[in-house]
């Protein structure tokens, strides 16, 4: 179908704001503009969340941030990775899903500032999210969060390194519960129909994706990981609940597609979205789009179901 028409005041508003190909633009001007636009766009935190940024210390230090609803007994935890390719965004320029999350669910969310691309490629971002999800499980009675109940999730290349945290930690000692995928990049498979009928889609083109790719993992070999490129894992197999939701028009449709008939095949229980009318990076459009809510909605109830 067509592109949801309530989406065309948010498109023309990145087409505003985005006069120029963003491929065109320095590495750090790219971020500091997706800073502004984000926190231009922030609303203000639920009553009933607190919130705090803390330092996690790894191989090198994380910085996170931890949304918590305010509740009696441990709550369910998501720890989320944020979109951006590995080279944008942050847990500030996400802040507002994040939130969301938390205070929709409600769930404490733990958001990752993992180290970002090209400066520090592949592993050093999934290595990050990887002590995130660790220190998770060793302090959950003391962030007050139920160790039975730990979800991964991430939206685009968050969604890469979420996907890679449910390879990364099963077939080791703790076990997570699920792990939400909102339209993730999970291939380099530059060939997949999505890719070149959605090469101009607003939001994400093809072009940069492919970009990004080259700053995150550039060794062809390690692009054979499956902690690197999750749809390289021969064997999906034994893996958390997903809930996987995919935008129509998106480069990265069929990404999403394909990695969620895998596990399906594997035997992990699918939850899986087609996001019709719906364009890459639509969780920002809420306040606008119905449809764009209606997966927000449909998400956070996956979450509070799955956590039972």
């Amino acid at each position: 179908m067509a592109i949801d028409p309530q989406l065309a005041p948010f498109i023309a508003k990145l087409e505003e704001a985005w006069p120029e190909p963003a491929l065109s633009l320095p590495v750090d001007v790219w971020r500091e503009r997706v800073e502004r636009l984000s926190a231009a766009a922030r609303a203000p935190y639920s009553e009933n969340l607190d919130v705090e940024t803390r330092i996690i210390d790894g191989t090198r230090p994380v910085r996170v941030r931890i949304y918590r609803p305010r509740a009696s007994q441990p709550l369910p935890v998501l720890v989320y990775m944020h979109g951006g390719g590995w080279v944008i965004g942050s847990i500030d320029s996400h802040d507002s899903i994040t939130a969301a999350i938390a205070a929709d669910t409600p769930c404490v969310v733990i958001s990752v500032d993992y180290a970002r691309a090209p400066e520090h490629p592949f592993p050093t971002p999934m290595e990050d999210c990887r002590v995130v999800v660790a220190w998770t499980f060793a302090n959950a009675a003391a962030i007050g969060v139920d160790p039975a109940a730990i979800f991964v999730g991430g939206d685009s290349a968050g969604g890469n390194l979420a996907a890679a945290m449910t390879i990364a930690f099963r077939d080791g000692p703790v076990r997570l519960r699920g792990q939400l995928l909102l339209y993730p990049c999970v291939d380099v498979d530059f060939q997949r129909p999505s890719y070149i009928s959605e090469a101009q889609a607003p939001y994400l083109k093809a072009a940069e994706m492919v970009w990004f790719w080259d700053q995150y993992c550039p060794d062809a070999q390690q692009r054979k990981n499956p902690l690197a490129v999750p749809m390289r894992c021969e064997d999906l197999s034994n893996l958390p609940p997903a809930f996987v939701v995919v935008a129509e028009h998106d480069p990265l449709r069929d990404d999403g597609y394909a990695y969620a008939e895998r596990l399906k095949t594997a035997g992990v229980p699918v939850t899986f979205r087609p996001g019709l009318g719906l364009i890459h990076g639509f969780v920002r459009a809420r306040a606008v789009c119905d449809a764009a809510q209606a997966e927000h909605e449909a998400m956070t109830q996956w979450l509070r179901t799955t956590a039972r």
